[in-house]
């Protein structure tokens, strides 16, 4: 067994983030998210209105941050090959 850490997310080449996932739990956790957002504005925005659809996303949005902070490679400002 391999003790190296795959990441989920691996950085971006260039500026400050993650780019998109490398393994599928990152894409199962890119689509979940996309699935609870879409399944969010089709029961959220007819009857609570936008201001929960926006709370609600917000929330999604944060949540999506949180796992690639976890699983993904530690974020800082990155110049590409350098």
């Amino acid at each position: 067994m391999s003790t190296e850490q795959k990441y989920w997310f691996p950085a971006k080449r260039y500026g400050w983030g993650w780019g998109l996932p490398s393994v599928w739990q990152g894409w199962a956790v890119l689509g979940v998210f996309f699935v609870l957002l879409v399944a969010g504005s089709v029961v959220l925005l007819p009857t609570r209105g936008s201001t929960i659809f926006i709370a609600y996303s917000a929330l999604l949005c944060l949540l999506l941050v949180a796992v690639c902070w976890l699983k993904g490679e530690p974020p800082r400002w990155r110049w590409g090959d350098r």
